[in-house]
């Protein structure tokens, strides 16, 4: 009787172990390349970002403050305004002025992005080139 090494010595037999060795070979390939090749391709560029510069605000006499509240009512300074129509003929009246007063917009925290949206447009409508926006630090309770 003969001796058998291996297998039950059945060519046929059909092998379920896949041979993972040539795929390990190909991804070891693939990340050499591309630890070749990235970083050549990769361009980099300088910028330059912002700074914030968070100042304290300083409203001046000749300043106008635009308050709109949470149900979309505009103040002009302390003066309720009662239209759109009244805002915009206030604010070409100081648009012509040389140099322009200073717009700066507070909006309530619930007021909706659409009612402060609309003051905007007015004021980019009567000429005005510059506004700014008055915010508040969230109060911790």
């Amino acid at each position: 009787m003969a001796m058998q090494v291996g297998g039950g010595g059945d060519e046929d037999e059909v092998v379920s172990a896949i041979n993972t060795t040539p795929l390990v070979d190909v991804m070891l390939v693939l990340l050499i390349i591309f630890l070749i090749t990235i970083p050549v391709a990769t361009h980099t560029i300088k910028v330059t970002l912002p700074r914030d510069a968070n100042q304290p605000t300083q409203t001046k006499p000749g300043n106008v403050v635009l308050a709109v509240t949470e149900n979309g009512q505009v103040y002009w300074n302390e003066v309720a305004i009662k239209s759109r129509a009244d805002l915009l003929d206030r604010l070409e009246k100081i648009a012509v002025l040389k140099p322009q007063p200073q717009i700066q917009i507070r909006g309530d925290a619930k007021s909706r992005y659409e009612s402060v949206g609309r003051v905007i447009a007015t004021c980019q409508e009567a000429g005005i080139y510059h506004v700014d926006f008055i915010t508040e630090q969230p109060h911790s309770d």
